[in-house]
């Protein structure tokens, strides 16, 4: 399976199965400078109140089997909007250079 499918296919499984509010890719991939052993970076955006740690760890045995390397970043749209903007936090450069692969919008409410 290449990056790009295996990225595709976790985005399709966390949507699915996790309900999330947006996926964004970061990192290497989302700027085009990937390397052969790079890891795919994902911020999910949860609805506040998830239990982030919880639902990390849910994601990451729902994507074990997609043999890429990985690294999940399970946050919330409260902590976004308090920690988005701080130097040094893993939101800021995801919010800035990352891709949005998936955003609810208000028919996935229905």
């Amino acid at each position: 399976m290449s990056v790009t499918s295996a990225i595709t296919e976790m985005v399709d499984r966390i949507v699915r199965e996790f309900q999330p509010e947006k996926i964004i890719l970061f990192g290497s991939h989302a700027r085009g400078d990937a390397r052969e052993y790079s890891d795919v970076d994902l911020l999910v955006v949860m609805p506040d109140g998830t239990d982030r740690q919880g639902t990390r760890i849910a994601i990451r045995r729902a994507l074990n089997d997609v043999l890429v390397s990985k690294d999940i970043i399970v946050t919330t749209l409260d902590e976004i909007t308090r920690r988005g903007h701080i130097v040094g936090t893993v939101l800021r450069p995801a919010l800035i250079e990352g891709r949005v692969l998936y955003e609810r919008t208000s028919n996935d409410y229905a």
